[in-house]
């Protein structure tokens, strides 16, 4: 179980704890959402006083999957973790990254031997650890092994060393999602859907103190069908013909959630949903993936 645990940094706890404030970045797309992250996230953590941010990858490749360049763009602009979903293996080069890069983090609830981790803990300063965890439904998806089970048990496992643990529920129906979440009411600090790409307006606490989001949105242009180009996308609807789907341009904002949890108990205290436009003066130049 080693394996998957990173300590970027290490620290003295002090007895008297900051509240630990998270950004999760809803599901980036191509350059614009790499762009928006690079650009908005410096002034977020300034802002927000932000302990860590955590962002979903599995699209900010060219719209699909994540390669080593596109992690680095994401860690370089100051994003701690990055999980993953169904696009986890449309690049040849997430082999690697899997092998190699722990502040990279899977669906839990792949097979055992796949290659990856499904959780990370992450050694903020004068905070006790943030723990990070990846499940991905399996209504209306590829049928991996059982979420809700496999979350249970790493739940368990991660709560021996720190209150404060994080759940990206990357899922396309929200009843599997919110299901999830009541499910760890109590349990965990906060679980958070991604993959539909349309961010929800359900945010709250739950009794038991986990904060809840059915999506986070995503991060990338806006003028588009979900972060691609509209005519294409039209055009396979109305005529069933294969259909090319670039990353559209437009429109570029990052989507998330700032979530606060108290260090000592991991309950949430506050949740907020946030909706950040790109000036329009950091645009990407035309061409850009």
């Amino acid at each position: 179980m080693g394996q998957n645990i990173l300590w970027l940094a290490s620290a003295i706890i002090p007895t008297t704890l900051m509240p630990v404030n998270i950004l999760f970045i809803g599901d980036v797309v191509g350059e614009p959402g790499r762009r928006a992250v690079q650009k908005l996230v410096p002034r977020l953590r300034q802002q927000r006083q932000l302990s860590v941010v955590i962002a979903n990858g599995e699209n900010a490749a060219g719209g699909s999957g994540l390669t080593v360049a596109t992690a680095g763009d994401l860690f370089d602009a100051g994003v701690d973790v990055i999980t993953m979903g169904d696009h986890l293996w449309d690049q040849k080069e997430i082999v690697e990254l899997l092998k190699k890069e722990l502040r990279l983090v899977r669906p839990l609830n792949y097979p055992p031997d796949t290659q990856g981790h499904g959780s990370c803990l992450v050694q903020l300063k004068e905070q006790p650890p943030m723990a990070v965890v990846n499940v991905q439904g399996r209504t209306f998806m590829p049928d991996l092994e059982n979420p809700f089970s496999c979350v249970q048990q790493e739940v368990r496992r991660l709560r021996a060393i720190t209150p404060c643990i994080f759940v990206d529920i990357h899922a396309e129906a929200t009843s599997e999602k919110i299901a999830m979440a009541r499910m760890l009411d109590g349990q965990v600090s906060a679980v958070v859907g991604t993959h539909t790409h349309v961010q929800t307006a359900d945010e709250q606490i739950f009794p038991g103190g986990t904060a809840f989001l059915c999506d986070a949105g995503f991060t990338g242009p806006h003028e588009s069908v979900l972060g691609r180009e509209i005519e294409p996308v039209i055009k396979r609807f109305i005529t069933c013909e294969p259909q090319r789907f670039p990353v559209a341009k437009g429109r570029i904002m990052l989507q998330g959630v700032v979530i606060t949890i108290d260090p000592q108990s991991g309950r949430a205290q506050s949740i907020q949903r946030i909706s950040e436009p790109l000036p329009e003066a950091e645009k990407a130049a035309p061409g850009a993936k």
